[in-house]
């Protein structure tokens, strides 16, 4: 699409934080569900059930193929199981340890991929590139109290150390996805390639949920608020998905892709309101170091 159908960047960057902030806000609401009871099996498959039906709608309305080209329906599965991974994994990490700090993990992302992409053959990160993520990775260790959990691991609570695993775990498992998306599905369309991947993440929750593969994993929320997380969990997640999927082609992600990065911001705001959580002031500097990092580095790239 030209760039003259691009939306002007203040209302493309605008709109962009507030889809930052409505997934946000589905993790906020995922914390309360999973407080409250609710299984972890049973959250991903209501959010991917709705992005389903809002893909599959796409799908009908444009009238697209479902057929795969040739060579690509092992690589679309593989997609779908590594989204299968990184689902569990940060909502996991997002049931143990504060929101905002399950998506800083995730938010690990571009160094990760990065990383992998120099791996498997693509361009060496450069100097500035690598000074970038070295400020990163120091941000972590300040807003993940490293020194704090070496000197008493008892003081950062038993779950602790799994959830920051998961939450690293759920950035590199989600970079492989987007390396093998586009080096071996680019000839995949955008809408079919994302309706069998989230159709993957669905009947692998309907299918572990049967097996009882995750202890719990379909428990129903033991409270109204429970319930009430669950559904805002799904309307949330669905709403955002809809708008960024809908509006990409007009946002001119390469330059304003950055502003996504909202996300642990809005996180942290809306953790304080809603579920009590507070970081030391140490611990938000940590985080605008690693925001920052982030939203230089996405600039960096896009020049």
């Amino acid at each position: 699409m030209s760039q003259a159908s691009a939306l002007p960047r203040p209302l493309a960057i605008a709109l962009l934080c507030s889809v930052a902030t409505l997934f946000a806000t589905n993790h906020v609401a995922a914390r309360v569900a999973f407080d409250e009871g609710t299984g972890l099996l049973l959250a991903i498959l209501v959010r991917s059930s709705v992005a389903v039906v809002v893909l599959g709608t796409l799908v009908m309305l444009q009238r697209k193929s479902l057929r795969l080209p040739a060579g690509t329906a092992g690589w679309q599965l593989l997609v779908g199981l590594l989204v299968v991974v990184q689902s569990l994994s940060l909502y996991s990490a997002v049931a143990r340890i504060p929101v905002v700090v399950a998506l800083l993990l995730m938010n690990t992302l571009p160094i990760q991929l990065a990383l992998i992409s120099w791996a498997m053959g693509g361009p060496r990160p450069t100097a500035r590139a690598a000074l970038i993520m070295g400020v990163i990775l120091a941000g972590l260790v300040v807003v993940l109290d490293v020194p704090t959990w070496l000197a008493d691991p008892d003081a950062m609570g038993p779950d602790w150390f799994l959830g920051v695993g998961l939450g690293l775990a759920a950035a590199f498992v989600f970079a492989w996805a987007l390396w093998i998306t586009e080096h071996r599905l680019a000839e995949v369309g955008s809408t079919l390639r994302s309706l069998l991947t989230m159709l993957t993440v669905l009947v692998s929750m309907l299918a572990a949920g049967a097996a009882g593969l995750v202890p719990g994993g379909m428990d129903l929320p033991q409270s109204l608020a429970g319930a009430w997380g669950l559904a805002a969990l799904g309307l949330f997640y669905g709403v955002a998905f809809s708008i960024l999927f809908i509006s990409v082609p007009r946002l001119d992600m390469a330059r304003n892709a950055p502003a996504m990065n909202m996300e642990p911001v809005a996180a942290l705001v809306l953790g304080y309101l809603v579920l009590g959580q507070t970081l030391s002031p140490i611990q938000l500097l940590g985080g605008g170091m690693v925001l920052a990092g982030i939203v230089i580095l996405g600039l960096s790239k896009q020049e």
